[in-house]
């Protein structure tokens, strides 16, 4: 093994620390934990239980970016201090536990820098994610629930929670749709960049011939809304339909009319639930995704503005974002980043991280190439 530079090593970590300290605003952490911390102490908190959750929430948050960053500069003079401690000694053991060090500070060092590009107005929140089967037939419902697996997955790896709202079961198999949220700080932000058109290449397990059959699924993903958003929607505006929650094949969950579709008239946006127990139940939370969804389409409509009058800017994303190729050779690729994967069964068990952090830099470039 290579003798390892420490000195220089060392330097180039403490440089990309303070690059991301400065980023980060630790002034404005500690800002924001004071601020958060009186409100948390103050006596009538907890008569609004939903912003009291999302008081403490956000307090905790932000007093674990701060916790994060002092343990990284604290790991740093620690393995600085081994390294001293290794040479003066004589200690070949000591060294070769620093080389371990330093590798793991150089992945949570570039871990965190992913973190500090997550800079956009809505990316600290928590995410709305939906899973539609698109051309592919039983083919591209199969594809959507590999994809929810896949996600599923990807957040138990991580320990966010995940809540289910609503699935549409596929008469043969699969899902026609799914909606699910990931509870996690900037849980948008990272999965955003997971929106898309999926294509799935394989041999069909539906087709008796064995042919190769493409599919395709797209995800969308929206923040969700918090107590400080103030999205109103006329009464008006709403049509509300009731209907009888369903598994699959078609049969009956429940024996009442508890599952609920929303439609905004305005915008066409339709929103379904049918995964809570009580017609109310599923009526509050599909009203929490319709918010969420026009939260994110005002934004849209105001970055279309900005981009009409800045003139022409190629899209930001193609119609396929993304390519699961299983046979004739076995291939994951992201065809905005050419960031690819040979093991597509880790992939699709929710080894994602790759194919986030590189969408994540990706995006970065763009929007700075576009300001």
């Amino acid at each position: 093994m290579a003798e390892i530079d420490f000195p220089a090593e060392i330097r180039a970590l403490r440089a990309k620390f303070a690059s991301i300290e400065q980023v980060s605003d630790v002034e404005s952490i500690k800002a924001d934990i004071a601020d958060l911390g009186e409100k948390a102490a103050a006596p009538g908190l907890w008569d609004d239980q939903e912003q009291a959750q999302y008081v403490t929430s956000k307090l905790s948050h932000r007093q674990s970016e701060l916790d994060r960053l002092n343990s990284l500069q604290q790991r740093i003079d620690d393995m600085e201090t081994l390294v001293e401690l290794a040479h003066s000694e004589g200690d070949p053991d000591s060294l070769n536990e620093a080389a371990q060090e330093l590798k793991g500070l150089q992945k949570a060092l570039d871990d965190l820098e992913v973190v500090t590009l997550l800079s956009g107005e809505y990316d600290e929140r928590e995410a709305v994610v939906s899973i539609r089967s698109g051309a592919g037939g039983v083919d591209a419902a199969d594809f959507a629930e590999m994809l929810l697996r896949m996600y599923t997955r990807w957040a138990e790896r991580r320990g966010y929670p995940v809540q289910v709202l609503d699935t549409s079961y596929a008469e043969e198999a699969g899902l026609k749709s799914a909606t699910f949220e990931v509870k996690a700080p900037y849980a948008f932000g990272t999965l955003s960049v997971e929106a898309g058109t999926h294509r799935l290449v394989r041999i069909s397990p539906f087709d008796n011939q064995g042919r190769r059959q493409t599919s395709f699924a797209a995800v969308e993903v929206v923040p969700l809304i918090t107590p400080t958003d103030h999205i109103e929607i006329p009464e008006n505006d709403i049509r509300i339909d009731v209907f009888r929650s369903s598994g699959p094949g078609g049969q009956s969950v429940n024996t009442t009319d508890s599952a609920v579709r929303l439609t905004h008239v305005p915008t066409g946006v339709v929103v379904s639930m049918q995964n809570e127990k009580s017609q109310i139940q599923n009526r509050a939370a599909a009203m929490r995704v319709l918010q969420s969804r026009l939260l994110l389409l005002k934004q849209e409509e105001e970055d279309a503005e900005k981009k009409a009058l800045a003139g022409d800017v190629k899209a930001s994303w193609g119609d396929q974002m993304r390519s699961y190729v299983l046979h004739p050779y076995q291939m994951v690729k992201d065809l905005r980043t050419n960031y690819e994967v040979g093991n597509t069964s880790s992939v699709l068990d929710g080894e994602i991280d790759g194919f986030i952090d590189s969408g994540i830099r990706w995006r970065a470039e763009q929007r700075g190439a576009e300001a």
